[in-house]
């Protein structure tokens, strides 16, 4: 579904990703793990339009979409979920999802796709008229993806879901991820819990200062001992 080959990337004179390669099947989760600052989040903006790539291609169901608008990415299948959510904090709950499905012209289709939410995320429908800003951080984490599911993505990108939340509520979302990964959805998952995002993924790839320096299927990079003591917080040095 995506083909990511030599890809670079930088903000400025700053380089930051120095020719990643990566591949995401129909129907995976794919897990992108690594250290703060070693160019996760810059290639999910890359990816979706907000970071120029320099050079390298991004092929997405068999078309190059690099050098296109973030709105044309979306439209063509792709939805971000940020770090941080960025939902609208001035808008309820509904017009949040509403704001999701602003491509969908057909209202039975965004009222099937509403109700799906309220199924996998049911504290929203609670919170429907509630202004966005003032739900939890966990709450607002369901939004942002509600939200980019109202779009019918064929490609989710999600971006460290479980930053700044309770182990618990952390522990929820990932059930969430899990039961939207059933559901069909391909998913590209920046994420700091390696552990948590392995334990989810088909496969993984470990980046570190701009490069992937390795991947494989997530249950052997949970095995491996360079993971495990870098990023698992097991094995000899941590």
């Amino acid at each position: 579904m995506l083909s990511i080959r030599d890809l670079h990337a930088s903000y400025g004179a700053v380089s930051v990703l120095k020719g990643i390669s990566l591949e995401v099947e129909a129907g995976e989760v794919v897990a992108l793990i690594g250290a703060n600052g070693a160019g996760k989040t810059t290639a999910l903006m890359t990816i979706s339009g907000f970071v120029p790539n320099r050079s390298g291609s991004i092929v997405f169901c068999g078309e190059e979409i690099s050098g296109l608008p973030p709105h044309r990415i979306v439209e063509k299948g792709i939805c971000h979920v940020p770090e941080g959510r960025r939902i609208f904090p001035r808008l309820s709950v509904l017009e949040n999802l509403e704001m999701g499905a602003y491509l969908q012209t057909d209202p039975k289709k965004a009222e099937a796709d509403l109700e799906q939410i309220f199924t996998s995320f049911p504290i929203l429908k609670e919170r429907l008229f509630q202004r966005g800003g003032t739900l939890s951080g966990g709450e607002q984490q369901m939004l942002a993806i509600g939200r980019a599911l109202m779009a019918r993505p064929k490609l989710l990108l999600l971006d460290e879901p479980s930053l700044g939340l309770s182990p618990l509520m952390a522990e929820r979302i990932f059930e969430m991820i899990k039961e939207i990964s059933r559901q069909g959805k391909t998913i590209l998952l920046v994420e700091q819990n390696a552990h948590a995002a392995l334990t989810l993924a088909d496969r993984g790839y470990v980046m570190e200062t701009g490069q992937i320096v390795l991947s494989d299927p997530a249950s052997q990079l949970l095995q491996n001992p360079r993971v495990q003591s870098a990023y698992l917080g097991t094995g000899s040095s941590h």
